[in-house]
């Protein structure tokens, strides 16, 4: 099993670190355009084998794409961060061109790779991904709804005064301060439903939180997240190249599920070895599908912005 991971910048060498330590392969390699940055970083993490007791080997290339052929999973981080102030839309002009570059060279060398695209805005960059790749669109996945889902989860314990790891969670729509939806209603504790252990204030509050989490942590820190969206990206790689039938909110291509048509969205999914299997239907509430429609509007007019670019 071989492994990529393409920009070796915060979250890469996050989500990195997080496959070497699982032992997801045998050959993880990190790529990035500067010079000396991934093998720096791909032999720092090697110096902590001994250490933390894993074998997986690991390769730091300068933008040489014949290092990654073979891969059977690649993740796409590479693209500027998010800066304080700026959105995600403001991101498109300079990551779009990244992404589809990478895409490419990435299917040049390993054509049945399946592909994990974390660059932001997450949407637009799947959506540019699959479309210029041609490839079958079980094998590009947005990662967003993962990290979004677990952000969720993170609220609602800290105002529960509860183990996260008791608490199901799920975010689907847009990957965007103003375009996810934690799905209140269908969150539960060991089994039962959030909404009988806290008030509709405190719930409609860690919505909001959730909501703006991404933005939250970009004020505190002065860039994007990184552990997080890291580890949201492993987790993904881990059920894909175990074969784990894990449901996860990921940003894949929809046509027709939850009424929409050729876009790229956050739904639950059954994720193993073929990339994302199924899409599961929740059975949104009136309420629930209006956002989420109004979610796919604000995503495809980002998209539209790829049209102009002519990317």
């Amino acid at each position: 099993m071989k492994i990529t991971v393409v920009g070796a910048g915060a979250v890469g060498a996050t989500c990195a670190d997080n496959i070497a330590r699982k032992e997801l392969c045998e050959e993880l390699v990190l790529l990035d355009i500067k010079e000396g940055v991934a093998e720096g970083k791909a032999m720092d993490m090697m110096q902590t084998m001994t250490l933390l007791g894993f074998d997986t080997r690991i390769t730091g290339s300068t933008n040489d794409y014949s290092k990654t052929a073979g891969s059977d999973v690649a993740v796409i981080t590479s693209g500027i961060p998010r800066k304080p102030g700026m959105t995600r839309e403001e991101l498109i002009g300079i990551n779009a061109g990244i992404v589809k570059t990478v895409t490419q060279n990435l299917l040049q060398h390993s054509p049945n790779v399946i592909i994990i695209v974390i660059s932001n805005p997450m949407d637009t960059m799947t959506y540019l991904a699959l479309k210029s790749s041609g490839v079958a669109k079980n094998r590009i996945i947005g990662m967003g709804g993962i990290l979004d889902s677990s952000r969720f989860k993170y609220y609602l314990s800290t105002a529960m005064g509860c183990s996260p790891n008791d608490l199901q969670g799920v975010v689907v729509g847009g990957h965007g301060d103003t375009t996810m939806i934690p799905l209140t209603r269908l969150a539960t504790y060991q089994g039962t439903p959030v909404a009988q252990h806290m008030d509709a204030e405190a719930l409609k509050k860690v919505a909001a939180d959730t909501m703006v989490g991404g933005a939250t942590l970009t004020g505190l820190l002065g860039t994007s997240a990184w552990y997080a969206p890291g580890a949201a990206g492993a987790a993904l790689v881990e059920a894909i190249v175990r074969d784990e039938k894990k449901l996860f909110p990921c940003c894949v291509s929809l046509e027709g599920e939850y009424g929409q048509q050729d876009i790229c969205l956050g739904v639950p999914v059954v994720i193993g070895k073929n990339g994302w299997e199924k899409i599961v239907d929740y059975k949104l509430n009136e309420e629930e599908q209006a956002a989420f429609n109004k979610s796919a509007d604000a995503v495809r007019n980002m998209n539209a912005v790829l049209a102009t670019l002519g990317v």
